[in-house]
């Protein structure tokens, strides 16, 4: 099947950071310290949609940390974020490609959090073969470890899949009752407005009861592939109850794009064992109306590219969505 168009902005490219040396003084003094050694270099990370300060730092004695850091004040959900994926990464079971926090420093009016560094970079888009298949051999891992997520984990009160798609991917339903604005979508859309309220419908009750623990915003950008090949996965502050088989639908939508065979990939990871038969449906249709009517929100204190990359990701939700439903 034809590749679509890729993003105007590539994944590596849609950060607004600032860089190392426009950190406060202060903060860069106090970070050194707790890593115990100057830093000698620092690469700003290209990726990710948010403005806190990211950045892999080499220090005097040849290791290498990723750090992140947002404002008290400035970026309180950052630093909330922060928080959370360094009590997440630390719960986390053994074995799987995860980077772990290290530390985390509140200081200079700023949260600080430190995690190991993978020598590697984000897979190429479009997806190549050798990265794609790492990336779901490594997924397939994970979600093997967290289908009976320890103690831990389940002890940080995490929320269920269910609830978040019924609150915040249900826009088909909320656009048809007139309850929000009708966001700008392809042509013919609207016409099969009930079908894609249907289809959304059914994402909350499938993933109701899930008692597996998934990434839920498992995305190319969210992915590392290392010098060996093998594939981490980073970002984990929004971690939850439900089938992995969600996390794996999120990710083949990068794929679909680069013109591959994402049904028959989807179809064939073990995380799709029990999916029901129009699960696949469920989740292009949720993720399609909640990216679409995101990428209408205006202005954001993110990165600008966001709202461009949510509209490219919404339609090509919906146009695999359209292929797989022979809408016309």
């Amino acid at each position: 099947m034809p590749a679509l168009p890729l993003p105007a902005v590539p994944y590596d490219r849609t950060a607004i950071r600032p860089d190392w040396t426009d950190l406060p003084t202060d903060l860069r003094a106090a970070i050194e310290v707790q890593l115990g050694a100057p830093v000698v270099a620092a690469r700003t990370a290209g990726g990710g949609f948010t403005r806190g300060f990211a950045a892999v730092l080499d220090l005097t004695t040849g290791e290498r940390v990723f750090v992140k850091a947002a404002t008290l004040t400035g970026q309180p959900d950052l630093c909330e974020w922060y928080a959370r994926e360094a009590v997440v990464t630390s719960a986390l079971p053994p074995g799987i490609g995860v980077p772990r926090t290290r530390w985390t420093l509140t200081v200079a009016g700023y949260f600080v959090i430190c995690l190991a560094a993978i020598d590697g970079r984000m897979p190429t888009l479009p997806w190549v073969p050798a990265e794609l298949d790492a990336t779901l051999t490594a997924y397939a891992a994970v979600a093997d470890a967290l289908h009976e997520p320890p103690a831990d984990l389940v002890a940080l009160g995490l929320p269920g899949l269910a609830a978040i798609a019924w609150d915040d991917l249900s826009w088909w339903r909320e656009i048809a009752a007139g309850r929000e604005p009708v966001p700008a979508v392809p042509a013919g859309t609207l016409d099969r407005l009930p079908e894609l309220v249907r289809l959304e419908a059914l994402l909350p009750a499938y993933a109701a009861g899930s008692t597996s623990v998934i990434h839920c915003d498992l995305r190319l950008d969210n992915v590392i592939i290392d010098r060996s090949g093998a594939a981490w996965f980073c970002d984990w502050n929004w971690i939850c109850f439900g089938p992995a088989w969600f996390d794996l639908a999120n990710l083949l939508v990068t794929v679909y794009a680069s013109g591959l065979d994402a049904d028959a990939i989807f179809t064939a990871h073990p995380t799709t064992a029990t999916a029901p038969p129009d699960a696949l449906d469920a989740v292009l249709a949720a993720l399609a109306g909640y990216w679409l009517y995101r990428a209408d929100a205006g202005p954001t204190r993110a990165s600008p590219h966001v709202r461009s990359h949510q509209r490219w990701s919404g339609e090509v939700a919906l146009a695999w969505l359209t292929a797989r439903q022979g809408w016309r």
